[in-house]
């Protein structure tokens, strides 16, 4: 696949790209994995979390998808998990905010009575040339978003959670590669799998998993609302493969962490990046 330079405005849409992703709608069969789940998916409005919750649905489990305003792309997805016969809430709010993440995990528990996998998924980027002309704000903003709201949502959703019960966060090919100009999203990137390391220890003895996925170049909204679009016009060469990933191509990935089918995995970064090693 290749795709021509473009760009949007921050954070993007679907709509907007060009080629259009797959996300798995017409290819993606379950077989039972998580049938009677409830699952919470960030940033599950397009991209990686839409393939994933098209992906949890045809295996089975009921969604609660929050996302930050990207309403069109939100009810697509909600359209995609409701023909697989599953149900689909929709939670707009920024995941920055401790008390929307909280209300996030009580909706869950609110319209379905439980809560088995955690999928925190949401995240931002930009491209900056220097540090010094980095914002303050986006530089806030983006550990908000990227580390800071796992924090809360799983603060908020253990308390709900049984033996048996998985968290998967997305992490990224460049928690180990830093590319210099992603400083900020580098660094919440190489969090998210120390936090993930640490707290798959510290609840093992629950029962309960936590694994994160470490995508390399992905063709999701993200891409073009935060790079030039020279870049994006040559976005995933760079990779053994030649060519960027389909969000489908990661969710599976997503499925098997948070299915019995990982009993005895946790604490782990699964990396999925087009042959880039990942150490």
């Amino acid at each position: 696949m290749s795709q021509p330079p473009q760009q949007q405005t921050p954070p993007g849409v679907e709509t907007e790209m060009s080629p259009k992703p797959d996300h798995g709608e017409e290819s993606y069969k379950g077989c039972n994995k998580l049938t009677g789940k409830v699952a919470v998916i960030t940033g599950g409005d397009s991209g990686i979390g839409r393939a994933v919750a098209i992906a949890y649905a045809r295996e089975g489990a009921d969604l609660v998808i929050s996302y930050l305003n990207e309403h069109e792309d939100a009810k697509e997805t909600q359209s995609w998990v409701e023909k697989a016969g599953r149900k689909c809430v929709l939670v707009p709010g920024d995941v920055g905010d401790p008390a929307h993440c909280r209300a996030i995990i009580q909706k869950a528990i609110d319209e379905f009575g439980r809560l088995d996998i955690l999928v925190n998924n949401a995240a931002f980027q930009m491209t900056r040339d220097s540090l010094e002309e980095t914002p303050d704000e986006e530089w806030i903003h983006t550990f908000n978003t990227n580390i800071h709201s796992q924090f809360f949502l799983c603060k908020a959703a253990l308390p709900h959670m049984k033996a048996g019960s998985a968290i998967v966060n997305t992490t990224s090919v460049n928690s180990d590669k830093a590319p210099p100009k992603l400083i900020a999203y580098s660094a919440t990137k190489a969090a998210i799998a120390n936090f993930t390391a640490s707290l798959g220890q510290l609840i093992a003895e629950k029962g309960i998993r936590v694994n994160c996925v470490a995508p390399g170049p992905i063709w999701t909204p993200l891409i073009p609302a935060t790079m030039p679009p020279e870049q994006v016009g040559k976005f995933g060469q760079e990779v053994p493969m030649k060519r960027p990933g389909q969000p489908k191509e990661v969710a599976t990935l997503f499925v098997f962490l948070a299915s019995d089918d990982s009993s005895y995995v946790t604490g782990a970064r699964y990396a999925v990046t087009g042959g880039t090693p990942v150490l």
